[in-house]
């Protein structure tokens, strides 16, 4: 559940006041983009990288995006003051409020910034995941935005639950992996890693996929983009999942396969992953200011 205060347009509001009304665009039609950013000791996480992907999605949505990251970022600090959510997940979210018939009377701004703090969620030491086809199409124009139009993910999200997994795999039109509905998979073959490519597979650039690529370096692993096939994952050494909220979490189960435990190269990439977070929140000029 959210906390007790939310940002709204650089306010600090209630989160129980109705502020927002069915007339804006974005709200009827989740025309509007958002990021979930993990806190640590008040401190964004990764944050140019998740405001430079919702610019990114805000230009494939025709979503003004007016915000410079040092004002954005100023912003969502002071929520994480208001709620003292120091160690916390943030969801922030950009709302088109214009366009259409069916636009009512609303703010006079063309977009509205509206963020929530909650408490991190218990995600267990592995997860069980499902198989969902033609769930991405990769040619799609829209293809890997973070968009608010989340409502099949969370369908797919709450049939798993349903069915005793954790999550889903989501293939996307040929049959190829794509994604989780909220986390990015990886296969582990001896030392290599491959996570599905950004390009042909359809998944979203989740940022803690990017800081494994991009990053991260054990000296011994190598992570990369492929194309992986279900018979891939059956293959594969091991299994596991990213995500912001998630870090890196094994798989123990796919629904109707066979496939590989072994948690040695997840276990290796996890210390160095660890080590960059707690580097850059070392680092970290801008931080929520404790009482």
């Amino acid at each position: 559940m959210i906390h007790s205060k939310l940002l709204y347009n650089h306010e600090i509001r209630l989160s129980s006041e109705l502020i927002l009304s069915p007339g804006q665009v974005g709200l009827m039609n989740g025309w509007g983009v958002f990021s979930t950013i993990k806190i640590v000791e008040g401190v964004l996480f990764a944050f140019p990288r998740h405001w430079a992907r919702m610019r990114r999605d805000a230009e494939v949505m025709r979503v003004m995006f007016p915000w410079p990251p040092e004002e954005m970022e100023e912003s969502l600090l002071r929520l994480v003051e208001a709620n003292e959510a120091w160690n916390s997940t943030l969801r922030v979210t950009i709302c088109r409020n214009r366009g259409t018939m069916w636009a009512g009377p609303v703010p006079a701004t063309e977009v509205d910034l509206f963020a929530f703090t909650a408490n991190r969620g218990d995600w267990g030491r592995a997860v069980k995941l499902g198989i969902v086809p033609q769930a991405r199409h990769s040619a799609c124009r829209f293809a890997g935005t973070k968009v608010m139009s989340w409502a099949m993910n969370l369908i797919w999200y709450e049939e798993a639950h349903t069915s005793g997994l954790d999550e889903t795999i989501l293939l996307n039109e040929r049959d190829e992996v794509s994604e989780l509905t909220s986390a990015n998979i990886f296969a582990a073959f001896g030392n290599v890693v491959v996570t599905p490519p950004l390009k042909s597979s359809g998944c979203l650039p989740g940022i803690t996929r990017e800081l494994l690529l991009e990053q991260i370096d054990t000296g011994e692993i190598t992570v990369k983009e492929g194309v992986l096939t279900l018979d891939d994952l059956s293959r594969a050494d091991g299994l596991f999942i990213s995500s912001s909220t998630r870090d890196l979490l094994p798989v123990a189960a796919v629904e109707g396969m066979s496939i590989g435990t072994d948690d040695r190269v997840r276990s290796m990439l996890l210390p160095s992953y660890r080590a960059y977070e707690q580097q850059y929140v070392a680092t970290s000029a801008r931080r929520a200011k404790r009482p």
